[in-house]
């Protein structure tokens, strides 16, 4: 609570984002002393991790100090406060936290606890939950980050970035100087964050892990790498149109899975048709599903970076030019 309050009341921007990062990861311990590791593993690579970068990317645009405010906007003040009470009223019907005697322990968590491991053959009941028993819902969660991605790269569409004066080089090429200890260092991290992303992708059937976590990890090494070597040398190396392509691949790729289902006669996103062992089948579906996840997953992070970054790069050249054209004048 002390965090989220210092959150509203301070007006440096960086300071905010970071104060995000430590709230991300008080929630990542809460979750996992309530033993939700999958929960907490998805609050620190989202919410402590990929989340602060992006906002990083967004205040180099709108700048580090929020602006003063014109007005006391009492009425919004008022309609929030009426709102949380309200819901804050309706919690008063609801159990206890914890409580055995809750419909949710009476009914659903048994059913996947003591059927799960016969119906899916999945160790992590949390992937099988996601993957298999809501895995439509699962698949409605993909296209909202298919949008949001879409959605983020018409609105930073323009200015069209310009082409960068040859004198950037050089400025960039000290500013890498001034951080070589970083660079090299990354540089050593950098392939165990992928190999490490790789591990939780397929290893999600195990333990805690699968498509949205590596996504986020897969993705925040590519950041960092953008971060400290430009955004014109990482976009040599993953090129945006075929990133904004695989975000549509991963998506159609999950979809694909329950199509295959239907052309074998069973339900949509029923995986005990894909093979002749129906547990077989429900690995192999979870599997093909999850991957469809982290491409979209990591594709839409890099995307909403890469945008931002070059939207960030346009604003500066633009504005370089035009000092240069106003001092061309007045001379």
């Amino acid at each position: 609570m002390v965090i989220a309050i210092a959150i509203v009341r301070t007006k440096d921007l960086l300071a905010v984002v970071m104060l995000s990062g430590i709230y991300g990861l008080l929630s990542a311990c809460f979750f996992v002393v309530l033993d939700a590791v999958d929960v907490a593993f998805t609050e620190a690579a989202v919410g402590a991790g990929i989340s602060g970068l992006l906002m990083l990317a967004a205040i180099t645009i709108t700048g580090r100090k929020e602006a003063p405010k014109r007005h006391k906007p009492f009425l919004a003040l008022f309609v929030v406060l009426v709102t949380g009470s309200m819901l804050i009223y309706g919690t008063m019907d609801m159990p206890y936290f914890g409580a055995v005697d809750a419909p949710v322990h009476q009914h659903v968590a048994p059913r996947y606890i003591q059927q799960s491991m016969e119906e899916v053959g999945i160790p992590n009941i949390v992937t099988s939950v996601l993957g298999s028993y809501r895995a439509f819902d699962t698949l409605g969660e993909v296209a909202v980050i298919f949008t949001a991605g879409i959605g983020v790269l018409s609105l930073l569409s323009l200015p069209r970035r310009r082409k960068k004066p040859h004198s950037d080089d050089a400025t960039e090429e000290q500013m890498h100087e001034r951080h070589m200890v970083v660079r090299i260092v990354s540089k050593a991290l950098i392939p165990f964050i992928l190999l490490f992303a790789l591990y939780v992708q397929f290893h999600g059937d195990f333990g805690p892990g699968g498509g949205f976590q590596a996504g986020v990890i897969f993705a925040a090494a590519i950041i960092l790498y953008t971060m400290l070597f430009g955004l014109d040398t990482a976009q040599k190396v993953f090129n945006p149109s075929i990133i904004q392509l695989l975000a549509a691949v991963g998506l159609l790729l999950y979809a694909s899975v329950g199509v295959v289902s239907m052309l074998n006669g069973a339900n949509f996103l029923d995986y005990n048709v894909l093979a002749d062992e129906p547990l077989t089948g429900q690995h192999i579906g979870i599997l093909v599903i999850e991957l469809g996840v982290g491409i979209t997953v990591a594709s839409v992070m890099l995307s909403i970076f890469f945008n931002f970054d070059a939207r960030r790069q346009a604003i500066q050249n633009n504005n370089k030019q035009k000092g240069e054209q106003d001092v061309s004048r007045t001379l």
